[in-house]
């Protein structure tokens, strides 16, 4: 009596898993198809995704190559494509190659670069704020006060940010330089309140404040 009670069982459970199917298998392939195209695009994604690495990784190489040979112009060109790409890594490394070598000598262009660095790609917090820090320092003797604040901002008011010392500091130089003192006072006096920093900063702000004081 039990055995039938489970054959019985079995057999209408089978049934209902039937019409399921029956009723839904329209769905049920066009389910499956879909994750199976999500796959496939998914590993092609991964594939062109690592192909593109490996250009950039040739082209990075091939650039370096052509500075070695005096071939300046060509170099150039091949970084700037790079920087173009909208690479975190091989975009960062053509720039800081670029500025190293000294081949951007307009400082409009070399901002532009950065800008175009920063708005298309994604870095962790700290990166982005090296980069936002080495534009304001390459292109301050070309900055208005206005300009440089604006870029500095998000430096200045990150209390988190190990550049925002050296962002005060560039400040601080920056008004000296425009024989503004009391306000290069007062970006050097900050310094003073930012805790566990590198010796060579409060030295730094420490010996502009006595030449300030001395003058």
């Amino acid at each position: 009596m039990t055995e039938n009670l489970q054959v019985q069982y079995d057999i209408t459970k089978k049934s209902k898993l039937k019409k399921f199917y029956e009723s839904n298998k329209i769905l049920i392939y066009s389910f499956t198809s879909i994750i199976a195209i999500l796959f496939i695009i998914f590993n092609l994604y991964l594939d062109n995704k690592e192909k593109k690495k490996i250009s950039l990784a040739e082209s990075y190489v091939e650039a370096k190559i052509y500075l070695e040979s005096g071939n300046k112009e060509t170099a150039t060109k091949i970084l700037k494509n790079i920087i173009s790409s909208s690479d975190p890594t091989y975009s960062s490394l053509s720039l800081f190659l670029l500025i190293n070598q000294n081949l951007i000598k307009d400082s409009n262009e070399l901002s532009n670069l950065f800008t175009q660095l920063l708005d298309n790609n994604t870095f962790t917090n700290e990166m982005r704020n090296l980069l936002i820090y080495k534009k304001a320092l390459l292109t301050s003797d070309s900055s208005s006060e206005s300009e440089l604040l604006q870029s500095l901002k998000p430096l200045l008011s990150d209390d988190e940010t190990v550049w925002k010392a050296h962002a005060l500091i560039l400040m601080g130089d920056y008004f000296i330089s425009k024989k503004e003192n009391i306000k290069a006072i007062e970006f050097y006096q900050k310094i003073f309140n930012i805790k566990n920093l590198h010796a060579d900063l409060y030295s730094h702000a420490r010996l502009q404040l006595t030449i300030i004081s001395n003058e």
